[in-house]
């Protein structure tokens, strides 16, 4: 494990439309605590101390998550980075921590900033877009818009750069591409993550404008363009920049592409010990292990068969995907894009089609892109004429 998603918060102050943790599958929130007791956190540290010195990490990645993080009071904010700061320190100086807080940005304040800047977390939003009709979807629990208060933590948080991580965006049909993506770029996000919306087979995504077709990939591929022959690169995106890595053949760092194992733990704020909370799209408990903080080890997770099953690597995919040609890369899509009820996960992505297209246009333009710089290098330094 490299990655720990520390469930700080269980409620939000928004109720996104097209929430995983809320409006889909699993509701499995309902049964857990608000906020995550300074005890819970605690143990998480020393669990988090405990798999790192066993297995030599240098490095592990904290986030903290929810539910909304930012309810938490601005002292008590940096509390869990702390917590696993000192356990790592006692146990593993060696180690090294990266550390990163995800919101809805509606409660980023100066106070809030600072408490987080103290302790070295960086702050990734989640918003869809930089107008108001972009995140419609997006609203508070009497139906009012949050892009309001969002857009002023973005701007506070704009001016901090060495706090911010980067904006996310849930790919929406019903917005000009392009529009989101410029629209995004006033904020300054140093990222943008485009995220196709969580759906499987059995909860298929929003569809396209007309029958068939690769909607999904129409969409990134105009962002694509836009952002790839642009004069100055004002971001990175995530989703192209691993595509293009995976490509060049360079490991992945996401679970959503490429075949490298699972490497993620979620702690909720009752201390029980779960899978990519992204799976609670597929149906209730898909998530759960039956594990917790006090009773179990995160090698123990490693060996849950949930979670084994997402270290097979080309071996836990369909026969299509594993005689595909852009394996390597497409991995199979996002694990919880491929469930379909009654058949589990051994199934292609719902997007496969889009992935295809998406990766192969890609790829032409890597191809482009190098075979320039090669005309580029010969002219300026033409081969010696043979004596």
């Amino acid at each position: 494990m490299r990655q720990f998603v520390l469930k700080t918060r269980s409620r939000c102050n928004l109720a996104c439309t097209y929430c995983y943790v809320y409006e889909m599958a699993d509701q499995g929130w309902r049964d857990q605590p608000v906020a995550m007791a300074p005890a819970t956190t605690a143990r998480a540290a020393q669990r988090i101390a405990e798999h790192a010195a066993a297995h030599d990490l240098t490095r592990v990645d904290l986030v903290l998550h929810g539910g909304e993080p930012l309810l938490t009071a601005p002292a008590a904010l940096a509390a869990p980075v702390e917590a696993v700061r000192a356990a790592l320190a006692a146990t593993t100086p060696r180690t090294r921590i990266t550390a990163t807080v995800q919101t809805n940005g509606t409660l980023i304040t100066r106070g809030r900033l600072a408490a987080l800047a103290a302790a070295g977390i960086r702050v990734g939003v989640s918003l869809d877009g930089g107008l108001p009709a972009h995140n419609t979807r997006r609203v508070d629990h009497a139906g009012h818009p949050g892009f309001g208060a969002a857009a002023r933590g973005l701007r506070l948080l704009a001016r901090h750069p060495e706090s911010y991580a980067g904006v996310l965006c849930v790919i929406d049909l019903d917005h000009d591409p392009v529009e989101t993506y410029e629209s995004l770029l006033a904020f300054a996000p140093p990222t943008v993550g485009l995220l196709l919306p969580l759906a499987n087979w059995s909860a298929p995504p929003p569809p396209g404008p007309g029958p068939g077709g690769t909607p999904y990939a129409d969409w990134l591929l105009a962002v694509f363009e836009r952002w790839w022959h642009d004069g100055a690169r004002r971001t990175r995106i995530r989703l192209f920049e691993e595509i293009i890595a995976l490509l060049l053949g360079l490991p992945a760092t996401t679970e959503t592409l490429g075949l490298a194992p699972a490497a993620t733990a979620v702690i909720e704020t009752d201390g029980s010990i779960e899978q990519a909370d992204s799976l609670k799209s597929a149906y209730e408990g898909a998530a759960a292990t039956g594990m917790a903080l006090d009773t179990h080890s995160f090698d123990q997770l490693l060996d849950h068969p949930g979670f084994a099953a997402r270290q097979l690597g080309r071996d836990a995919l369909a026969a299509g995907c594993r005689a595909c040609e852009l394996v390597e890369v497409c991995g199979g899509g996002h694990y919880p894009h491929r469930y379909r009820a009654g058949e589990g996960f051994r199934q292609p992505s719902v997007y496969c089609a889009d992935l295809q297209v998406l990766i192969r246009h890609i790829a032409t333009a890597v191809q482009h892109a190098a075979a320039g710089s090669r005309r580029r290098a010969t002219a300026a330094h033409p081969p010696a004429a043979a004596s």
